[in-house]
């Protein structure tokens, strides 16, 4: 596949997606949504990929959208922001939450707008250290989409998420590691190496209970605790067919290492 705005890669069972319009941060324009919604599509069809990555190019990962965009210029007639957000914003933070299989963010640099929100869709959040987060919609008079308004309260508590979206100060990478908003910090020129290394690991594993274990964490924040132990068991009863599970208990008899399929 030829892309313009993002560069896509499969090796070792990992899909890479990396946005690419550097020059602009990165930002969000619909020409580079379409292209990540293609990639994305393509990964789910190709059954090599058993882990996606999603990271940017150059300096920032994401500044959110590209204010340039047609579709939110404020110097034309006022915009349908919600229909832009409707078509691309939460059909990508939707996808990503749900994907069946892990998916890790390599956050370089800027995350703002949406850039900053994307990430906290993703199972595991790695980034540079010289990484920060920015809730810049107040700036312009707009709230923090790309599901920033659910994320935020539950991972870090209601008051820092209404600093963070009221004031837009910038959080950095180790205050947000430290927040409990994001897995791991690196040095910068580690990152892409660190979270691919991260990623090959986990395509070797039984990617189908991967998919179960995320499924449960996400839907236990709108769960009573009976209602969650009943996903529990209907998860593990679907994990018990797959063939990685027989693996799994076969390798652990015989003394050896699984070698799970993704099956």
């Amino acid at each position: 596949m030829n892309f313009e705005h993002i560069l896509y890669s499969v090796d070792s069972g990992v899909a890479l997606l990396s946005l690419n319009r550097p020059s602009a941060l990165n930002s969000f324009n619909e020409a580079m949504h379409l292209e990540v919604q293609q990639a994305l599509k393509a990964t789910l069809k190709d059954e090599r990929v058993r882990v996606l990555v999603l990271t940017g190019e150059g300096r920032g990962f994401c500044a959110g959208q590209d204010l340039s965009d047609r579709n939110v210029d404020p110097a034309a007639e006022s915009p349908d922001l919600g229909l832009s957000i409707e078509r691309f914003y939460n059909p990508l933070i939707k996808q990503l939450q749900a994907f069946p299989m892990p998916v890790i963010c390599a956050v370089n640099g800027v995350a703002a707008g949406a850039g900053a929100n994307i990430p906290l869709a993703c199972d595991l959040v790695i980034a540079a250290r010289s990484a920060k987060f920015i809730q810049a919609f107040c700036k312009i008079g707009l709230i923090p989409d790309s599901g920033g308004t659910w994320f935020l309260p539950r991972l870090v508590g209601m008051a820092r998420a209404k600093q963070l979206a009221l004031l837009g100060e910038p959080l950095m990478a180790e205050k947000a590691l430290e927040w409990g908003m994001i897995y791991r910090v690196v040095d910068d020129e580690d990152l892409r190496e660190e979270a691919l290394t991260l990623a090959r690991h986990l395509a070797t594993q039984p990617t189908k209970g991967l998919a179960y274990i995320k499924r449960a964490l996400n839907q236990s924040f709108d769960h009573d605790f009976s209602t969650q132990l009943d996903l529990e068991r209907d998860l593990q009863r679907m994990a018990g067919q797959t063939q990685d599970y027989r693996e799994g208990v076969k390798a652990f008899m015989e003394k050896r290492p699984a070698e799970f399929k993704g099956e």
